[in-house]
């Protein structure tokens, strides 16, 4: 009897972003991905979403490896913070390796891992698995399906992928060898990308973006060029940049995430841009306004990037004139779409002209339709058949795709975070759940040592209650009425009166503590939290988070 394998799924499957998931056997654990996720705009205060760590942090002791199949941060951005929980060697191509390495080093948690570069079809032992590194088109070169050799079969996962028959670099999808696999030993268990699953068709090549680029390009004659896009998007940096040298014109990059991967790119040769073409961003306003253009960051309207600075007018170095052409190479991650038309409006308000994917095909996605998936279903051929990255809704499409294309109808499972599945010898069955809420990373986004990680599930989920008194000590009365400031539980201006009522609440408790000897900071504070919990759960049946600041004169 074959030892049995186990796949827990940590993020990435229910919603887009916080890709994590872990493949064990023997006692032994490898880790595939380690993303984050953009924060939804209900979410103040929020610069990252990272999968619940806990069940790596519990068992960090029998974590054998990382693998990363890609170097987007939903894949790799959540590393540095799994590096301060465990140590262990991180295996992915050179340029996905670099791009998580720039996290990894501003974190100062680079001596926790020990970086394994692999290449294009490359067959490795990883901890208790044979893993096998299968090339895969998608919208960040060098990505990999992997194959993890088990003592169930073939556990294949797609990674992010299309099937780009025109890739920008000329590499392609190795459909043959999973075709092999699947005529060879048979593919025991397909866990395949399912972004697109509702869309029909086929995902545009990617040098479509290209021919768009330019002919924008060749009709802004005599204006300023600024193109955004993802700064690990290395083949949308190259159509760009293509296009502005085309044009005779020079480049310069805004962004410090762009200005390292741009470097990062030209170091390892997946980035062809000459030497002469470049300029410093700083020395952009001395060149006609036609003979440059510059690539920047923000393509998601996150706040202090630098489009969105642009779009504000507080850009340290590019201030937007009238008859600038902005060119936004990307479409709005589900939950950004409000943050992007925020910054379309502040760019329209600079007088510029705004290219976007409502107005020219500027953009298309890395990720496979329904014929793709389809394609790849027919090659794998696969026993088992699980759905993963993307909304719930996603996840439904895609099985109800591998259903028609014949895998049995038992034989398709749709998970969710946080449950893990059993593969035997005698098939794929449900095991027990672990924890698989979100962490959210308040403070200096990428940077582990300053910034805040802390559970808020309860402040996500329930809303949260300030109140703030103040008590004069020495004629034990409290100082005025406590204020109550509350986010997410009840709408102030709409409930003043249990507001005031939660107010004489606090300050009886606190009038009633102090008469009995209370004078210590945090009894006083703990009086205040238990007497707001109390009655918060008692009027509204709701267990928000609750604040006391007690202020002592």
């Amino acid at each position: 009897m074959a030892e049995p394998v186990r796949i827990t799924f940590l993020g990435g499957l229910g919603e887009i972003g916080r890709n994590c998931a872990c493949i064990e056997t023997a006692g032994r654990i490898v880790i595939l991905d380690c993303g984050v996720m953009f924060p939804d705009p209900d979410m103040p205060g929020i610069d990252l979403v990272l999968p619940d760590l806990t069940y790596l942090r519990d068992n960090a002791d029998r974590v054998e490896a990382v693998v990363l199949t890609h170097g987007h941060e939903d894949h790799t951005g959540g590393l540095a913070y799994l590096l301060r929980e465990l140590s262990a060697p991180v295996y992915g191509s050179a340029l996905t390796l670099g791009l998580a390495r720039h996290r990894v080093e501003e974190a100062g948690v680079e001596d926790r891992a020990r970086f394994v570069e692999v290449v294009d079809g490359e067959r490795r032992a990883v901890g208790p698995f044979e893993v096998e590194f299968i090339p895969v088109t998608h919208s960040v070169p060098h990505g990999f399906a992997t194959a993890f050799h088990t003592p169930q079969g073939v556990v294949l996962h797609s990674g992010d992928f299309k099937l780009d028959l025109t890739p920008v670099d000329g590499r392609l999808t190795d459909l043959a060898h999973i075709g092999a696999l699947a005529d060879g030993a048979g593919i025991r268990l397909l866990l395949s990308d399912s972004t697109n699953a509702e869309e029909p068709g086929f995902t545009p090549s990617e040098t479509t973006v290209g021919a768009t680029l330019r002919r924008v390009f060749h009709g802004s004659h005599g204006r300023r060029l600024v193109v955004t896009c993802f700064a690990s998007h290395i083949h949308r940096i190259q159509q760009a940049a293509d296009a502005a040298l085309d044009c005779g014109r020079k480049i310069a990059t805004l962004g410090r995430s762009m200005e390292k991967n741009v470097t990062l790119g030209r170091r390892l040769g997946v980035l062809a841009i000459p030497e002469e073409a470049m300029v410093d961003v700083e020395d952009v306003d001395r060149l006609p306004p036609g003979e440059v253009c510059v690539i920047s960051t923000g393509s998601q309207g996150e706040p202090m990037s630098a489009l969105a600075l642009m779009a504000a007018g507080e850009s340290k170095w590019l201030h937007l004139r009238p008859g600038d052409v902005v060119v936004i190479s990307a479409h709005p991650v589900p939950g950004n779409e409000w943050a992007v038309g925020k910054v379309i409006d502040g760019l329209h308000r600079r007088g510029a002209t705004v290219v976007h994917t409502g107005v020219e095909p500027v953009h298309v996605s890395g990720h496979a339709r329904q014929g793709e998936l389809e394609t790849m279903l027919s090659v794998a051929k696969p026993e088992w058949f699980v759905p993963v990255h993307g909304e719930y809704r996603h996840l439904v499409n895609h099985a109800q795709l591998a259903r028609r294309m014949g895998v049995p109808e038992g034989r398709v499972l749709v998970c969710e975070d946080g449950d893990s599945l059993l593969l035997d010898d005698d098939g794929l069955r449900r095991g027990e759940s672990v924890p698989a809420g979100m962490l959210y990373v308040d403070g200096t986004v990428g940077d582990v040592e300053h910034g805040v990680l802390r559970d808020r599930r309860v402040l996500s989920e329930e809303g949260v209650v300030v109140v703030v008194a103040t008590v004069d000590l020495h004629n034990r009365e409290v100082v005025g009425r406590p204020e109550i400031v509350t986010r997410g539980w009840v709408h102030a201006p709409e409930a003043e009166e249990l507001l005031e009522e939660a107010s004489d609440t606090v300050r009886k408790e606190l009038e009633v503590a102090m008469a009995d000897g209370a004078t210590e900071h945090d009894i006083l504070r703990r009086h205040a939290r238990r007497a707001l919990g109390r009655f918060v759960g008692e009027r509204t049946r709701r267990r928000p988070m609750i604040v006391p600041v007690v202020v002592l004169v």
